[in-house]
């Protein structure tokens, strides 16, 4: 692994712009499983699709209910070391952006200061009807207020999305409570599996690595679309692009340099060559940034 840590490390200093897509493998070490193991394939049930939670009630039912313990562990997570070292190469100008597929929040905890939540924040609540936004802390005391029972579920396993899969429940009994400006179905603030990721927020993202002269995967399988085209434009517009990643990714034959390692390990790695005497003479000795 040394040796692809040091490529990475002069690939991060060769190129002005770096841009960060960032995924589930970022988080591990916060305490958020992530989705799939190092073949790609998936590690829990399908996420809840956005067409079913619209349109039944029991589907609605079902997740607000294994979200009560979901949401403690997501919203109780602290930044780890990858989100703590990449929020350091942010400020040090060796990444100039961070587009993340996660939900949880951790890169703007961080101090990551440029971040875009590609698929929102689970710490939001929307309704689907007025569009009114709320504190997902103060929907769950309202869905606890409402299901006292809830507040003693405990999960076998949680997905990062906030889904978890609880026992001896009957989420048909849940009272899920609605909109409190029009009465209207209240989401997380997130994108669904089979939902769109909103265009104004795609046009941000692409921006960004439109401006960026190569892109860093780091935990990303890249097996969900969403992430992967990003990895297409950049190849497709001539942008080097690197991994750090446990395990295979759709796009390994599009990587040019690959780095299979926890993500804390190799960033923590990565930042103590970037900061080392030679390679930062060779940072400030390098052409000032385009645009």
């Amino acid at each position: 692994m040394d040796h692809g840590l040091d490529r990475l490390a002069e690939f991060l200093a060769a190129h002005g712009r770096v841009i960060v897509l960032s995924g589930a493998g970022c988080s591990t070490e916060s305490g958020i499983p992530d989705y799939r193991d190092r073949n790609g394939d998936w590690k829990h049930p399908r996420p809840v699709m956005y067409q079913q939670f619209v349109a039944q009630e029991s589907t609605r039912q079902r997740y607000w209910t294994r979200s009560v313990v979901g949401w403690r562990r997501i919203s109780g997570a602290v930044p780890n070391r990858a989100h703590t070292v990449l929020a350091r190469l942010e400020a040090g100008a060796f990444v100039s952006a961070v587009i993340t597929q996660n939900v949880d929040g951790l890169h703007t905890r961080a101090g990551s200061r440029d971040v875009i939540d590609l698929h929102g924040r689970l710490d939001t609540v929307q309704c689907l009807a007025c569009g009114a936004l709320s504190d997902r802390a103060d929907f769950q005391q309202r869905l606890l207020e409402r299901n006292a029972h809830l507040s003693y579920m405990t999960a076998e396993a949680i997905a990062p999305d906030g889904d978890a899969a609880v026992v001896d429940v009957d989420c048909g009994r849940v009272d899920v409570p609605a909109c409190l400006a029009c009465g209207g179905i209240l989401k997380p603030h997130v994108v669904f599996f089979g939902e769109g990721v909103p265009p104004s927020r795609l046009a941000e993202a692409f921006a960004r690595l439109d401006s960026a002269d190569a892109l860093l995967v780091v935990g990303s399988s890249l097996m969900v679309f969403s992430g992967y085209r990003f990895v297409q434009a950049a190849v497709r517009n001539g942008k080097p692009v690197a991994a750090i990643n446990l395990g295979r990714t759709r796009a390994d034959d599009q990587i040019s340099l690959k780095v299979e390692s926890s993500c804390s390990d190799a960033l923590a790695a990565l930042e103590e060559r970037l900061l080392a005497g030679p390679m930062m003479r060779r940072r400030a000795a390098a052409p000032p940034r385009r645009g």
